[in-house]
């Protein structure tokens, strides 16, 4: 059974940072690309970031200078770090693995709130 675990999200106000976790069981972790999207209301799901299990990392400009994707294989875990979080970040953030590119499981998410 596949499981995707997000955690660390909360409330935080603009300039602060948050630090995103997956913890993944069930799946073959360490050769598995993995990433993140997230969900604002009313809008739809948008990719943020991944790294390959090579550890070539990728992100959507938003995200380039402020959010860091790392993984460890030891762990099963991704991670995500936020900074300089503002308002129009708020939204749910999505843990996914990709298989043959496309997104495959994902975690039932976790809420990032930016307050101004």
């Amino acid at each position: 059974q596949v499981r995707m675990v997000e955690s660390g999200g909360g409330l935080v106000q603009a300039g602060e940072s948050l630090r995103l976790s997956c913890a993944a069981s069930g799946i073959a972790f360490s050769i598995n690309t993995m990433g993140w999207y997230r969900q604002a209301p009313g809008k739809q799901r948008e990719w943020v970031a991944s790294m390959t299990s090579a550890g070539t990392r990728d992100y959507v400009d938003f995200a380039k200078g402020r959010f860091t994707i790392s993984r460890d294989n030891a762990k099963n875990t991704v991670y995500l770090q936020m900074n300089s979080l503002q308002p129009e970040d708020t939204a749910v953030y999505y843990c996914v693995n990709f298989r043959s590119g496309m997104p495959d499981y994902w975690g039932q998410g976790t809420q990032v709130t930016v307050s101004s």
